[in-house]
Order: structure tokens, then sequence, then C-alpha cells
């Protein structure tokens, strides 16, 4: 079993991993897109990728790659992330300048570094920036990642839970070239296009809504080969084999100019608070 994720290891995604896979082995990948081609190909078997964060909101590139490809979505995780100020051993709050990381984690520990008079410094990817430190060996310096990064680049954690807001999290789904098993408690992801006509997007709709099927997520996203149109993710209680939910889906695709199933699988627990 071989899982891909983008980042360098110790990333969020590889924690997300093994929340949802347990010990098995990972592939890192310097983009998203490069996850997504290496499942297609059967590089790995599995993939596992944020889609949204609780504060900084959907992941577009994430979106534009499921319609790009033809993988599934055969599973989700809400993840708890928990972001830690990371430096050398030896190195004190104190003594820390400036802090590397991901442009959002340092826009979601902003509070913390201005308490501190901490230089935020944008870099790639969190776990990246824990490896720069180490490797580089930058005194003075200190890098926002999870604990498990600290642990495999040998960083000391001076600081935990550092984020602005408590209620800080990220879905990632897990993605695969085969359906997901039937399961009791599914949820079913589509992506469609309507035509740009006036109720096109409600009636479309109104084929779940009329069969009370419930909708957790709507997002739309720009049609890039046609300006001014847009392309239409939804997400919705129930598999895509129940009665309801495949009559809801063939009343869709009468109403869309596109419709495609990205996956049935099943619901990620409530996050804890």
């Amino acid at each position: 079993m071989k899982v891909a994720f983008q980042g360098e290891r110790g990333a969020y995604s590889e924690e997300a991993v093994r929340a949802l896979f347990g010990e098995v082995e990972v592939h890192p990948c310097p983009s998203l897109r490069e996850v997504f081609d290496l499942v297609s190909a059967g590089g790995a078997n599995q993939a596992v990728v944020p889609v949204e964060n609780s504060q900084a909101g959907s992941i577009n590139e994430t979106y534009d790659l499921l319609l790009a490809h033809t993988l599934f979505i055969v599973g989700e995780l809400d993840q708890r992330i928990r972001h830690c100020l990371l430096a050398r051993p030896g190195e004190a709050l104190e003594s820390i300048r400036r802090v590397y990381s991901h442009p959002q984690a340092l826009a979601q520990c902003d509070v913390f570094l201005r308490q501190h008079g901490l230089e935020p410094m944008p870099a790639y990817d969190t776990a990246g920036s824990a490896k720069m430190v180490a490797e580089q060996r930058l005194a003075g310096a200190g890098a926002i990642a999870g604990r498990a990064a600290a642990t495999i680049y040998g960083l000391s954690v001076l600081a935990e839970g550092i984020e602005t807001n408590p209620f800080n999290y990220t879905k990632f789904l897990s993605l695969a070239r085969e359906p997901a098993p039937r399961t009791p408690e599914s949820k079913t992801s589509v992506v469609f296009m309507t035509q740009n006509a006036p109720g096109a997007l409600y009636r479309a709709l109104g084929a779940l809504a009329g069969r009370g099927l419930n909708l957790s997520k709507l997002e739309s996203r720009p049609r890039r080969q046609v300006p001014w149109e847009y392309i239409f993710y939804v997400d919705f209680e129930g598999h895509q084999d129940d009665p309801l939910s495949a009559a809801a889906l063939s009343e869709l695709a009468q109403s869309t100019t596109f419709l495609r199933v990205l996956g049935s699988y099943p619901k990620s627990p409530p996050p804890l608070t």
C-alpha cells in the first residue's frame, strides 16, 4: 500500500495519511498535480489531498484537478490543524527573530507572531520550512509546522497550539482509481455544468432538494475554456445507488450539460470541538 501526498515528510497531509491508513508506505510529491498524476498512472494506490480549510476556505487547485483526472473520492477526514513553532535544539523563543512557513500557516498564527515580534517569512510548505531550518542550520530562525515535522528533522518544539483560532480544521480527501465500497453512512460528490440561462442552476439543485437530499457543500469554479461560465461541485448526503439519490442524479443529468459523480464514500465523523 503506497499513498501519495503533497509536501515534504512531516506535512499535515502525511499526518492525514497516517490517520486514515495507519503505517503505510508514503510518497511525498512537490505539487498537487504530481500527486494526481502519480495515482492516475498507477505509481501509488491512493492519494490524500487537502480540499478545504475551515479558516482559509476551499483549495481551488484540488477542485480543478478533480475535474481534470478520473480518480474517485473514496474517503474524507476532518483533521485538527495544530501549529507548532519549531527551531534548532538550543534555541529559545527569545532568540527567534524570523519564522518560515506556508503563507496560510503564517496568517493563521498572526497574533502569536505579532505578540512575540517575529518576522513572518513565506515559504512553499510547512514541513519544507522545518526541513530548511534544520538542513541549513539557520540560527535565530523558526518554522511553523506540525509536531511530526519536529521529530523527523530533529527540531525542538518551542510553542504548540499557536494558531489564532483553535477551531482550525482541514478537510482531506482520499482518492483512488476505483470507487469505494458501499457503506451505510455515505456522502456523494458530483460535478456538473448547466446552460447559461435563467433558472438553470435552480432546476439542477431542485433535483436534489425536491427529494429531501441534504446538500452539505456547493462550490463554483470558473470554466477555464469559456469566460464567465462556471462549473459546480456539490456534496450531498447519501450513496449514489440509494433509490432517492439515483433518481435525483437521473433528473440532474437531464437538466445539466455535463455531470460526473466524483465518488460515494463514508462520511467523516463531526470534528471534535
